[in-house]
């Protein structure tokens, strides 16, 4: 796959994430068009199954006490109380920890406004580059280029890039991907590795990108 095939690549990888259900986060987005959801859900998500990030969330912004689940909600909850409500998500006592440590650090560096960019971001507890570009794309609807472990493994199976870490995949991306796509390439793709090109099993037959892919676990 070169550059020039983006396109068509991007046609056909949308056509199949409109064929299955959204990721959870995509979803929260949907529901709530709340940025500060976005980035609670995507903490959870990491390392987490979509169902079981999907439980915990829901567990989670049920303890709202206004329309929308705010930096308050966490405060007024303890840490073993955000345990509870977030297990069993992969790291939850990790990620219960860094919930409860966000909205102080949010208000310490940023006055309690959730900050729009990918290095602002970064500075807040459990925030990597992976879950800020995600919370900077689908929270606040800005170019961004996530890189999962989907996104990573997929556009080195097509030979888009031929990196070994996803900072240098999304490094590249962001060199050779045209803006247009950035806030949708996670999106398909991830949707695509959930659906159909799982790392141990893909799906081959009938695969929309087949050509492109050059996969040492393609079929046929």
């Amino acid at each position: 796959m070169t550059a020039r095939d983006i396109p068509a690549v991007d046609r056909a990888l949308k056509r199949e994430f409109k064929a299955h259900a959204a990721p959870v986060i995509e979803l929260i987005e949907a529901q709530t068009h709340d940025p500060f959801s976005v980035l609670v859900g995507t903490i959870l998500s990491a390392r987490t199954k979509d169902a079981c990030t999907t439980g915990a969330v829901k567990r989670l912004f049920a303890k709202k006490a206004g329309r929308l689940f705010a930096p308050s909600d966490l405060e007024r909850l303890s840490q073993s109380e955000i345990e509870k409500l977030i297990y069993p998500v992969g790291f939850f006592r990790d990620k219960a920890r860094h919930l409860k440590e966000l909205p102080r650090v949010l208000g310490e560096k940023f006055g309690g406004v959730l900050p729009h960019t990918v290095e602002e971001l970064c500075e807040l507890p459990g925030v990597g580059r992976k879950t800020a570009n995600l919370t900077v794309a689908v929270g606040f609807d800005l170019p961004a280029i996530c890189v999962d472990v989907h996104v990573h493994r997929i556009c080195n199976w097509l030979e888009l890039v031929r990196t070994k870490k996803p900072v240098e995949t999304e490094m590249e991306l962001r060199r050779i991907l045209p803006v247009r796509y950035w806030k949708t390439w996670n999106s398909h793709l991830v949707s695509f590795g959930q659906t159909r090109c799982d790392p141990a099993h893909p799906k081959c037959g009938g695969c929309p990108i087949s050509k492109y892919c050059r996969s040492p676990k393609k079929k046929g």
